[in-house]
């Protein structure tokens, strides 16, 4: 009994590849935690921090100390639970490219409904701040460090 070959026709312009570049690829990891404010969905998060002890953040709300990975995450899905109808804007993102490691410096406004879920009562808040992303990119890029302040108008 003969044996049936089968082949297979690979065609590559069947299925649309879209390659980004570095630039655009650190927009998306940064793009993909304010994202989570407006989705609830959190599961991303551990995927898009660097799951090591050389993370760390520094946050313009409190505890204000410096944290590591865990407690980075446990904070900021507890920050946007407690904001409905969150949304955000970058601004004027400054992306510098070092290799496999990368710095961004921008602006963010955020804002949406803070909820107090004890006293059924909200405040609408709008926070403009200047945030700082040190990346590493290890096969993808990754957020090794956050350091977000508020901005005093």
């Amino acid at each position: 009994m003969r044996k049936r070959r089968r082949r297979f026709k690979l065609n590559i312009f069947s299925a649309r590849v879209e390659i980004l570049s570095d630039n655009e690829e650190i927009i998306q990891v940064i793009d993909s935690l304010f994202e989570a404010g407006k989705t609830k969905d959190f599961s991303r998060l551990k995927e898009i921090h660097l799951n090591d002890s050389k993370f760390s953040s520094f946050s313009d709300l409190p505890p204000y100390d410096l944290k590591d990975f865990q407690t980075t995450i446990e904070l900021e899905e507890l920050k946007f639970v407690s904001i409905s109808d969150y949304d955000y804007q970058i601004k004027n993102p400054k992306i510098s490219v070092f290799g496999n490691m990368a710095v961004v410096a921008m602006e963010v406004n955020q804002k949406g409904m803070l909820v107090d879920n004890k006293a059924y009562t909200g405040e609408h808040i709008s926070i403009d701040g200047r945030a700082t992303f040190v990346l590493v990119k290890q096969p993808t890029w990754k957020i090794a460090h956050i350091h977000l302040s508020k901005i005093n108008r």
